[in-house]
């Protein structure tokens, strides 16, 4: 796991040497969290240049993952590292340069627990490679009291079948469990989820993959469940069903929850104006999987406008083409413009696209990889039908396998003698 370190003499020298590339670094350690935080959600969305929107929601989350350290000091250039804390990182063989590329304003503090932080982590059966890989990618940790560690521990114990699971986690994600400040908003959440009938292991990945929605208070995490069950009562669907939609909608997206009401409502109004009935506007919620919550309704609008002027179709025709391919409304216009070209380029027909609009789902460079995986096969794709692009990888590759299946197949001659042998 870690390379040679340099003596523990080297460990102790002052940082002046560092400084001056030092400081931008320690700014990108700050900015991680909120990066990474946001680079989570676009992953996790349709598509990664969406338009998406959080309302009021989101500058209040990116702030959030600033507040681990905002008691802390990061000027480097009028400190030196702690010498203590420097020895007793060592004396866990930490990479103690990662630490310093990643957040040096760490080392900088005059408190830290790093004997106490890594006697908690050992008590929960984490060996010392596990201890050190934790504390080089969540510095951090160290910087927390064990009583609010304990209490940490404490909370996502609620939520692990044993601590075997838990110390899994936490070096998995430690910095989504070494976030303490809202353990008040945590715990309460935690229980609203298990009495919504979330079952546990959906809680664990929420805490893990969506941290931020725990940093809530309850009442706007219920107040947007509310609005939801609210909308799908009206928009036609049973009492029966509600509950497992909504425990569906929330296990496919829990970023659901970083939305406000008014957001949520202002979206399906905006559906509900082009046309679509209670019944289709249920539909795409359950083919968008809830982003359609995240959605900007202007960029909608364009999207939809520019789909209308590509295909020529009229109001109808679009709705349908949308609730076909949802990617028709989530996508801004610059995506699918570029999506399109590509197609273009390859030789592939507006009639053909509107046919199969499916196809806008798929990237550029996924599109030219399939067509040129089909055109070996000798399939033309340009007067072919565009389901064979279609569809996830594993999809493709069933689709691939029955084409190369049947042209590798002899072909059967009733008419031809039989040679057989006397």
């Amino acid at each position: 796991m870690m390379s040679v370190l340099p003596n523990q003499k080297d460990y102790l020298l002052p940082s002046e040497q560092r400084h001056s590339r030092l400081t931008s670094m320690m700014l990108r350690g700050v900015a991680h969290s909120a990066k990474e935080t946001f680079t989570l959600l676009l992953t996790r969305s349709p598509s990664s240049n969406t338009g998406l929107k959080f309302s009021s929601a989101w500058p209040d989350v990116a702030n959030r993952s600033f507040l681990t350290h905002s008691n802390y000091t990061t000027d480097t250039k009028s400190r030196e590292e702690n010498k203590k804390t420097l020895e007793n990182l060592y004396s866990l063989s930490v990479d103690i340069t990662k630490i310093r590329r990643l957040k040096e304003w760490v080392l900088l503090q005059d408190v830290a627990y790093v004997k106490e932080i890594a006697g908690i982590l050992q008590e929960m059966g984490a060996d010392g490679t596990t201890v050190a890989s934790i504390i080089e990618r969540c510095p951090e940790a160290i910087l927390h009291t064990p009583a609010e560690i304990n209490t940490q521990r404490a909370l996502w114990q609620l939520v692990c079948q044993n601590e075997k699971q838990l110390i899994k986690l936490i070096e998995q994600f430690p910095e989504s469990f070494f976030t303490t400040e809202y353990q008040q908003n945590q715990k309460a959440n935690i229980l609203f989820f298990q009495e919504l009938g979330l079952k546990n292991n959906i809680i664990t990945r929420f805490l893990t993959s969506a941290p931020n929605i725990f940093y809530n208070p309850v009442e706007k995490n219920k107040n947007v469940i509310e609005t939801l069950q609210r909308n799908y009562l009206n928009l036609g669907g049973s009492e029966a069903n509600m509950k497992i939609w909504i425990l569906k909608l929330l296990s496919q997206n829990p970023f659901i929850l970083l939305n406000t009401s008014t957001a949520i409502q202002e979206n399906l109004e905006f559906l509900q104006k082009n046309y679509f009935t209670d019944q289709e506007v249920l539909q795409l919620l359950s083919k968008l999987k809830g982003f359609i919550f995240q959605l900007n309704s202007t960029t909608m609008q364009k999207s939809m406008l520019f789909s209308k002027n590509i295909f020529k179709c009229s109001d109808q025709e679009l709705k349908q083409l949308v609730l076909k391919c949802p990617a028709l409304l989530y996508y801004p216009v610059t995506v699918l413009e570029e999506r399109l070209e590509g197609l273009l380029k390859e030789g592939i027909s507006i009639a053909q696209i509107r046919e199969t609009p499916m196809v806008l789902e798929l990237t550029t460079q996924i599109v030219q990889y399939r067509i040129k995986k089909l055109s070996a096969l000798g399939y033309d794709i340009k007067s072919g039908n565009l389901e064979s692009l279609n569809g996830t990888k594993k999809d493709f590759e069933v689709t691939y396998g029955k084409i190369q299946s049947k042209k590798e197949r002899p072909i059967f001659n009733p008419v031809a003698p039989l040679h057989i042998e006397d």
